[in-house]
């Protein structure tokens, strides 16, 4: 079972989420504590796998890929082998920039992004013919109306 996050964890936890490159001095001024236990706080919820890293977030379309596309993917057997080997081969995937394993009728969703349509049309191509794909339905985005690769803190579980 999970250790119980306090007002302080969450409170750091909160302004990593908005600024990861805050240094400790500063976030322990905005989370009310001194430095050293901010920082043994912050190193302990790395640890426990809380805060499981930090990165950049990149601009896709100023690097060239112009495309973010939906796939579907209907695989023709579900057995845990099956769905393992499908997950492992979308790792190989460059232009696959997020997967999740679903339940109903379709058994995955694959976020992919592409510097233009050809590009995603071959790899449309390729996933198609990968071993064990039943169908693939796609849909192109047409706008991105939210961004928020964060954890929601207001409101959420304490």
């Amino acid at each position: 079972m999970p250790r119980r996050i306090d007002a302080i964890d969450m409170s750091i936890l909160r302004e990593l989420q908005s600024d990861g490159r805050i240094t400790n001095v500063e976030l322990s001024q905005r989370v009310g504590i001194s430095a050293p236990p901010c920082l043994r706080r912050v190193r302990t919820l790395e640890e426990e796998g809380i805060i499981k890293g930090y990165r950049a977030l990149l601009d896709e379309k100023q690097l060239g890929f112009e495309l973010m596309a939906f796939a579907m993917v209907h695989l023709v057997s579900q057995a845990e082998t099956d769905l393992n080997a499908f997950a492992e081969q979308v790792e190989r995937w460059p232009l696959v920039r997020d997967c999740w394993m679903l339940s109903g009728e379709t058994d995955f969703i694959l976020l992919c992004v592409a510097p233009d349509l050809r590009s995603f049309q071959n790899f449309v191509h390729e996933l198609t013919g990968a071993p064990n794909v039943r169908n693939v339905k796609t849909a192109l985005s047409l706008k991105q109306t939210k961004d928020a690769p964060v954890v929601p803190m207001e409101g959420s579980a304490p």
